[in-house]
């Protein structure tokens, strides 16, 4: 079974973002692919600030990466860019650690003036970090994730058609890249 590393880089649990993502890991997992999460709000905070290549939960983040064979990149857009908790946990990658990954960037923000954030501000990071199969990846509006009371999402049917399309591209290259067919 292909493991999938998903970095979520929304600094709130109760991002809009997870919405986004949970669908995400829905088709994935029903592709019977395998999820290990980064929740990089969890990770401790003055690693990341002080770059702390040798705290355990750095290392062991950086296991999940390596020991994937895609990894997602998830993100909200603040300020026309990625968010500084983002920032922080990619700086801790080391310098090759996306080599060879199949990548799938997903953003959300407020406004369609920051989707290109995605093409010239997160994947040239992600290609410095020897990325080189990066997927076009999903970029969705905070209006398209419908934040309800019982603390689940609903996306809007147009999020939810680039989402299908986007993980089914995600999944064949996965199924190429790996040489099996199906993935379960």
């Amino acid at each position: 079974m292909a493991k999938i590393a998903v970095i979520s880089g929304s600094p709130s649990a109760s991002s809009r973002l997870n919405g986004v993502l949970r669908s995400i890991e829905s088709s994935l997992l029903a592709e019977g692919l395998e999820l290990d999460w980064i929740e990089v709000r969890s990770l401790p905070p003055e690693d990341l600030i002080f770059t702390n290549f040798q705290s355990p939960a750095i290392v062991k983040a950086n296991e999940i990466i390596a020991n994937a064979a895609a990894v997602i990149v998830a993100t909200p857009i603040y300020k026309a860019s990625y968010t500084g908790v983002t920032k922080t946990f990619l700086d801790l990658i080391p310098q090759k650690g996306l080599e060879g990954k199949i990548i799938l960037p997903v953003a959300i923000g407020g406004t369609i003036a920051h989707l290109l954030a995605l093409d010239y501000a997160l994947k040239p990071v992600l290609a410095a970090l020897g990325a080189k199969l990066q997927l076009s990846g999903v970029y969705a509006l905070d209006t398209q994730v419908e934040r309800r009371e019982d603390g689940t999402f609903g996306l809007a049917d147009e999020l939810e058609q680039r989402l299908t399309a986007s993980i089914g591209e995600f999944v064949q290259e996965i199924r190429h890249r790996l040489s099996f067919s199906p993935l379960a």
